[in-house]
């Protein structure tokens, strides 16, 4: 795998990555940037998420689940010292669908977090607190027009 990160100007950067995709790295106006784009480190975190996120969809299909969404809400917590490594984050997925099994929905995070993300697992070995939890939003039957 490679990736090509190029300066353009203060502090903003491109990366591309080795299939041809660009995302803009900016950092805050305190360091010179102009917030036009994710700072590194939320980078590697959606990273993370990005590659749990598509664990849980791919078991899930895989066990024939009829999920239909799922989303990863991820929150990090940073060390106060240089370097400002993440010492914690936390994986909220809501995962929707019609009828999901919760056996099956708590088996493709578990394994996730423990056999196929290779994100948070190099995460966790360099010492960041990595924890999972879910919800699931039964999509089965529609929401009445006009109700609260």
């Amino acid at each position: 795998m490679k990736a090509r990160v190029k300066w353009v100007e203060n502090a903003l950067f491109v990366a591309q990555s080795e299939s041809g995709h660009s995302v803009v790295i900016d950092g805050p106006e305190s360091a010179g940037g102009a917030n036009l784009g994710v700072r590194p480190m939320e980078l590697m975190l959606m990273g993370a998420g990005g590659c749990s996120a598509f664990d849980v969809v791919s078991i899930l299909r895989k066990s024939r689940q009829p999920v239909t969404d799922c989303v990863a809400e991820l929150t990090a917590e940073r060390a106060d010292a240089v370097p400002a490594v993440f010492t914690r984050i936390h994986f909220h997925f809501v995962v929707s669908g019609r009828a999901l099994k919760e056996p099956s929905v708590k088996r493709a995070v578990e394994l996730s977090a423990e056999k196929y993300c290779s994100a948070s697992i190099m995460l966790a070995a360099a010492g960041v607190e990595v924890s999972h939890d879910y919800e699931i939003v039964d999509v089965s039957e529609p929401v009445p027009h006009g109700s609260d």
